[in-house]
């Protein structure tokens, strides 16, 4: 089909660096890493280019042309059938693709190609609606793939498929024109000036459909293909159903896979996001009796929204995950399940509906009955088993296999006998699958791990999808339904279509791609064996990164996205090098070959050297530069906030890559210089009071910006952060505040507190007479950790309060009448996380704590005091001492500032809210340890306005002392953060986090401190 004869790499790359600068990549990392996606397939591409913009696609069209490069669009890379990939030029397209405009009151909804699907309908629920697709991949796929695609989905099926809810598209041609559908079109973008600029494609897609319509029998067949879900081929369909160009292009390019060219931006109908929804999850003996249920289900299709088949593989595999239903512990080998649910716009209709279906569904005998919910947290964690299916069945994959997924479709009608070829096929060919799919749609998923290291098992794969052709294809199906042809079903295109719908598909992609340089191999090629070849190979690494299958689950969140790596990317390189040392070692290891290489031969090549000679050798150049680029790409970038393992199904945290091989903790001088400073923390922290008093004079004698000058120039230097804290003096006292509650009445709301003058500091156990007078009146108390990375910081000097946050806290403490005690040592006490790389002195710092909290419970609990609380001012150290004490046996309970505050401050406070809207800043830390919520309802009570909360940003990058190290991270991770807040006109923002608030305040024009400096500004005392 195409013509790759001769491309000119290095005349494309010189040329497109003067457009491109540092967004063109050549180095052998990041090629491998971002060419890195979903599917079964390895490529790494010669050159990835990262575009921002039109201009610069159509500038890349220009160079492809000029250069003979072929090019290929990606967005996330969640794609599964090798459609995404590329040997040559891949161009990621998502970052800087994010604008979103709703039109009208929600009629529809205008997408930037890179905007994530369920952002999207984040953007549309205040409306009720929400776009029509609805892909299990819906929280990571962005519209490009999603519309590329045809991604249909769970409760779509066919009718609410990009098909069916396109309004208009934004396409750029191979020639560089734009053609914008829409009603709005500037003049040189619209369908009139593309059928004057391009008659010729015009005239030839019209000629198709003419053909189309002369031949009854062609029109029969893509009529009777198209009712049900295929993405095999392109949308021919669509020179059926419509006559204008306009709507013919738009339906074209759905399901095109980025052949024909570019989409950058989508406008989708919006469909109904019903407010009343119940589902239940029904358990059937076997695969058999299930189908017969799905049966009645499709029948009353008008009724039900989704049905979502998972056979008995599927089930045991969802048994590890939290919350997993107590059913899958009680049922036996063979069962299946069906998620279905049901919705309407008022409750009435939808139990009219429960009702309906549950009869009907009685005359196929279940094993623990129909029972339909509404509760909400119960259907999220079992739409949470189906959405994890995919991955899941990864990590119980045998040690050295693959992830093979297909996707099928059959009428109804045969849905059962489809089911049934699919497991003789299992058993035919000895694999161990798993059946899973969209049942209310005849669309089955089904996933093999084949080790294709082993010949007989690689030859059985081939073997398998021929023969699986024929049986999809027999019972009147589809081969593909919803993740598109790509390269896994373009050599069976013509089988499923035959010849003359065939030659239709091949005539499209020639109108659009006459050069065959837009994503080539993908839905038509002219080789037979494109599905079988370049297949991932399986690499041992560490166990517990080992059953990644790199389905991207994890990226959205990685504060390192756009800088370096993702979590996906680290783990694949870290495979990629195992791989590599195997080779050079001498073990039979397959891999990634890269398109200009051949298959390692004997073959003299001269000088009695042979292809292996060369083939090891730039294995070796290959693996010297992976090693020297992980050091920075993989470790150094990397937070190691593990916000991947909440997003992962499987929970792999690639955080412990960087944390196992940063060699900064490995020698023994830096384990020695750990192990002191954590016995002599006290010191330890002076010193690095002392720093911020230095840094500081600097920034007073230089000034901030030469000091950040030096510090890029000279990367020993740290960077010096522009809102940059001050060394905290304030002096730590336990208080008794059980008499304070009257005294506190009638201060004014946001007034500094006047605070008692400040005596000599007195131990607990010499505060008995003060403690015992209290406990009359007031029993509650705080043992408060105040971490030490607070006790070294206060606010800086430019910030209206510059109060420490302790200062700031037994204020708060003062009016609710609560007392304050800090732990005796606490000077010299550390929560671990500092020590987090050294994991002998990071558990001994913890257990210095607990001891220390466990001692000022016993002698509160002495005094008489009953009710004892015990606070964390740091939200990362809380979660750090949280977590080691579920490793534990401790009756301790430590609370984050936020959960103290809303649990047991509020309740005891009279807020007068702000009048205007703030931001909010819920840490990763927070996220983890799930009381996100509590700064959230906080801030909601604390002000009449809007709390603004920049939703995807989930980890600053931070990350302790990396924001002064590694700047260039948090800088990368705030991006979009800060472009949200940029014209927002906000004055105020608040977190729980010191450090990460050194960052926001950086990187933004707003003021951040903890979200204790707003409560205490808009408190007073109340009778409580």
């Amino acid at each position: 089909m195409h013509n790759r004869k001769n491309p000119d790499f290095e005349g494309f790359i010189a040329e497109a660096k003067g457009t491109f600068k540092d967004r063109i990549y050549t180095d052998y990392l990041r090629r491998f890493a971002y060419g890195i996606d979903a599917s079964c397939y390895a490529y790494v591409p010669r050159v990835v280019v990262r575009a921002v913009n039109e201009s610069e696609i159509i500038t890349l069209f220009a160079l492809s042309q000029k250069y003979n490069t072929p090019l290929t669009f990606r967005a996330a890379g969640t794609s599964l059938s090798g459609q995404a990939c590329s040997d040559s030029v891949l161009v990621l397209a998502n970052a800087f693709w994010q604008d979103i405009e709703i039109i009208g009151n929600a009629e529809s909804i205008k997408c930037g190609c890179g905007v994530i699907g369920v952002e999207a309908n984040e953007a549309l629920k205040p409306y009720g609606k929400k776009i029509g697709p609805d892909p299990a991949t819906i929280n990571n796929a962005m519209i490009g793939g999603i519309f590329s695609n045809n991604s249909s989905g769970m409760c779509c099926g066919v009718k609410q498929n990009s098909y069916n809810t396109i309004q208009s598209a934004r396409f750029i041609l191979h020639n560089g024109t734009i053609l914008d559908t829409s009603k709005n079109a500037k003049p040189n973008e619209n369908i009139e000036s593309f059928l004057q600029k391009h008659k010729d494609k015009a005239d030839s897609l019209l000629a198709l459909r003419e053909e189309i319509l002369q031949d009854k029998e062609l029109c029969e067949l893509i009529k009777r293909k198209f009712a049900i879900k295929n993405t095999t081929g392109y949308s021919i369909n669509a020179l059926l159903d419509f006559s204008e160009i306009k709507d013919i292009v738009n339906h074209l390019f759905i399901g095109a896979e980025g052949t024909l060219g570019f989409v950058s931006q989508v406008e989708y109908e919006c469909v109904e996001d019903y407010a009343f929804k119940a589902c239940a999850l029904l358990f059937y003996k076997d695969l058999a009796l299930g189908a017969k249920a799905v049966e009645i289900l499709a029948h009353n299709e008008s009724l039900v929204s989704a049905a979502e088949i998972m056979d008995y593989a599927c089930l045991d595999s969802a048994k590890s995950l939290e919350n997993a239903p107590s059913e899958l512990e009680k049922i036996q080998s063979r069962a299946c399940a069906i998620l279905v649910q049901l919705e309407s716009s008022t409750q009435k209709e939808l139990d009219s509906k429960i009702a309906y279906i549950s009869k009907e569904l009685e005359s196929v005998p279940s094993l623990f009955g129909v029972h339909f919910s509404s509760d909400e947290k119960l259907m999220a964690s079992w739409w949470k088993i189906r959405k994890a299916l995919l991955p899941l069945a990864a990590g119980t994959r045998p040690s050295g296999s693959i992830v093979i997924t297909e996707d099928i479709c059959f009428p109804i009608h045969t849905f059962a006998q489809g089911i049934e070829s699919i497991t003789k096929l299992f058993d035919r060919f000895n694999f161990q699958g798993i059946i899973f799919g969209h049942a209310l749609s005849g669309n089955v998923h089904f996933i093999i791990t084949p080790n294709l290291n082993d010949e007989k098992e690689s030859q059985a794969f081939g073997e398998f999808m021929e023969a699986m052709v024929d049986s999809v294809i027999s019972l009147q199906g589809s081969t593909k339904a919803e993740h598109g042809t790509g390269r896994m079903i373009a050599p069976f295109v013509e089988k499923e279509w035959g010849a003359k719908a065939y030659s239709i598909n091949r005539r499209i992609k020639e109108i659009f791609d006459p050069h065959a340089l837009i994503n080539p191999d993908v839905i038509i090629s002219d080789n037979p064996q494109i599905h079988t070849q370049n297949l991932k190979q399986s690499s041992e690494v560490e166990d517990f990164i080992n059953q990644c299958m790199e389905c991207g689950f994890c990226e959205k969140v990685c504060p390192s996205r756009e800088l370096t790596l993702t979590p996906r990317q680290r783990i694949a390189v870290r495979k990629e090098i195992a791989r590599l040392e195997a080779l050079l070692n001498g073990a039979d290891s397959k891999g990634v070959i890269e398109s200009n290489a051949k298959a390692v031969s004997t073959q003299k090549i001269g000088q009695g050297k042979t292809i292996a000679d060369f083939s090891q050798r730039d294995n070796a150049q290959k693996l010297e530069e992976l090693k020297r680029g992980y050091q920075y790409f993989g470790i150094e970038t990397c937070a190691t906030c593990s916000m991947c393992s909440l997003s992962c199904p499987l929970e792999i945290d690639s955080a412990k890559i960087a944390q196992k091989l940063n060699p900064s903790t490995k020698g023994a001088v830096s384990r020695f210089i750990a192990t002191q400073s954590a016995k002599h923390f006290s010191p330890t922290l002076s010193l690095a009071k002392g720093g911020l008093h230095i840094a500081n004079f600097g920034f007073a004698i230089f000034g901030k910006n030469t000091l950040n000058t030096l510090s890029k120039k000279m990367r020993f230097l740290p960077y010096i952060p522009r809102s940059l804290p001050r060394a905290n003096a304030y002096r730590l006292e336990s208080k008794n505040f059980s008499h304070s509650h009257h005294a506190c009445r009638d201060e004014a709301l946001g007034a500094r507190v006047a605070l008692p003058q400040r005596a000599r500091p007195t131990p607990l156990r010499e505060q008995s007479n003060a403690w015992d007078n209290g406990a009359q009146s007031s029993q509650v108390s705080v043992i408060y950790f105040s971490t030490c990375i607070n006790r070294s910081f206060a606010p800086p000097s430019h910030l209206q309060d510059t109060r420490a946050l302790q200062e700031v806290f037994e204020s708060l403490c003062k009016k609710a009448s609560v007392s304050v005690v800090y732990p005796q040592n606490l000077s010299n006490l550390c929560c671990g996380k500092a020590y987090k790389d050294y994991p002998q002195s990071a558990e001994a710092k913890r257990k210095e704590v607990y001891k220390a909290l466990d001692s000022s419970v016993e002698e509160l609990q002495g005094k008489g005091v009953e009710q004892i609380h015990i606070v964390c001012d740091h939200s990362a150290c809380s979660y750090e001492l949280k977590s080691g004490l579920q490793e534990l046996d401790s009756t301790l309970t430590i609370l984050d500032m936020p959960e103290f505050i809303e649990s047991t401050l509020l309740p005891r406070l009279t807020i007068t809210p702000l009048d205007e809207d703030i931001a909010l800043y819920a840490m990763c830390a927070t996220r983890k340890g799930k009381w996100d919520k509590s700064l959230e309802s906080i801030a909601k009570t604390c002000t009449n306005g809007e709390v603004i909360i920049h939703s995807k940003t989930q980890c600053c990058g931070f990350a302790g002392n990396k924001g002064f190290i590694c700047s260039e991270l948090n800088a990368s991770a705030l991006r979009e953060l800060s472009e949200f807040y940029k014209d927002r006109k906000l004055r105020l923002g608040f977190s729980s986090s010191s450090t990460c608030e050194i960052g926001l305040n950086d990187k933004t024009n707003i003021t951040w401190q903890n979200l204790l400096y707003l409560v205490d500004s808009v408190s007073a005392s109340g009778d409580k």
